[in-house]
């Protein structure tokens, strides 16, 4: 019976020491991916602004500020980018002239150190 345990005993040491060795306790990889922020959305989630009207967010200070794109309802959209002092960035922009709908989603992708990407945005009402 003695025989039969330590069987057992050594047949999930070895399972579990194999599990370990490939990445089963953690890594620090996940962590070294710092994704970019985006905030201070202008108009404000869920606001209202006109077709044509200026929006404005802050990026983070990880961002790359040349490969910080802008859609909206898959328009590309041309921004100004404008360092800030503490290091992020403001992004603004104008909304397309020809939007039309009850609502719009202001889509940001970008990328950041250590080849990490990012996606954010938000959702304004259109005014007619």
């Amino acid at each position: 019976m003695k025989l039969f345990n330590y069987a057992w005993f050594l047949g999930l040491l070895i399972i579990s020491s194999t599990g370990w060795a490939y990445g089963g306790g953690g890594s620090s990889s996940s962590k070294a991916c710092a994704k970019p922020k985006f905030t201070d959305y202008v108009p404000a989630e869920n606001g209202q602004a006109k077709a044509g009207a200026d929006f404005s967010f802050t990026a983070s200070k990880n961002t790359y500020p040349s490969t910080i794109k802008v859609t909206v309802k898959e328009q590309s959209i041309a921004v100004k980018v404008t360092p800030k002092n503490e290091g992020s960035y403001e992004v603004t922009g104008k909304l397309p002239a020809t939007l039309k709908g009850p609502y719009a989603r202001i889509a940001i992708t970008a990328d950041a150190l250590s080849n990490c990407n990012g996606a954010g945005g938000w959702l304004v009402k259109i005014a007619e």
